[in-house]
């Protein structure tokens, strides 16, 4: 009897990234604000991850990516932060605009910056959590840090992101009878 060829790893590394681009882009362009530096970050994980592909464990390759993804982009913010203390004046970015209705365009922009003004571990416990799903056990173990940890930087993320000021603006006033308080004033 014999058995079919193993696949190539390189087909097999081939595979994965062609089918995790589009989601591995996704969530670096919410750690980065920018498009083409969320292709870069992914492009720049993929590369480090296929060097050493032949020891990831097949049952843990996307915790494996993901983690690779959030410490590349935490590496890549370091660097920007000592290039900025080395540069008087760094170049304006290029912001990569969506084709949409206008109003989408806007609620988006809005929201990449208020995530930019987060901290690095509060941004990216935010898009693990709200965008790409995780657990807090699964961001926990991406982030290498406890589950209390995850919690911590969720309820600070939420806090300034409801406190921003353009999310503040843009959310619809509530409609309904003013919240009294059990001695009748107003809240």
């Amino acid at each position: 009897m014999t058995h079919p060829p193993a696949p190539e790893p390189d087909a097999d590394f081939a595979a994965f990234a062609s089918a995790a681009w589009p989601r591995l882009v996704r969530t670096a362009r919410l750690l980065t604000g920018d498009f083409h530096e969320a292709e870069d970050l992914v492009q720049t994980t993929l590369a480090k991850v296929y060097g050493r592909w032949h020891r990831v464990p097949r049952e843990e390759v996307d915790l494996y990516v993901r983690r690779a993804l959030v410490n590349n982009n935490i590496s890549r913010l370091r660097r920007r932060r000592v290039a900025h203390l080395l540069v008087p004046v760094l170049p304006e970015s290029a912001r990569h605009r969506d084709a949409g209705h206008a109003e989408q365009v806007e609620e988006r922009a809005v929201l990449l910056e208020a995530l930019a003004d987060l901290s690095v571990r509060q941004r990216t416990v935010m898009v693990l959590r709200y965008w790409d799903d995780l657990t807090e056990q699964e961001i926990a173990d991406v982030l290498r840090c406890s589950i209390g940890t995850v919690k911590t930087h969720a309820r600070r993320g939420l806090a300034a992101l409801r406190a921003h000021p353009r999310l503040a603006s843009a959310a619809p006033p509530l409609s309904g009878p003013s919240l009294r308080t059990p001695y009748g004033a107003p809240s």
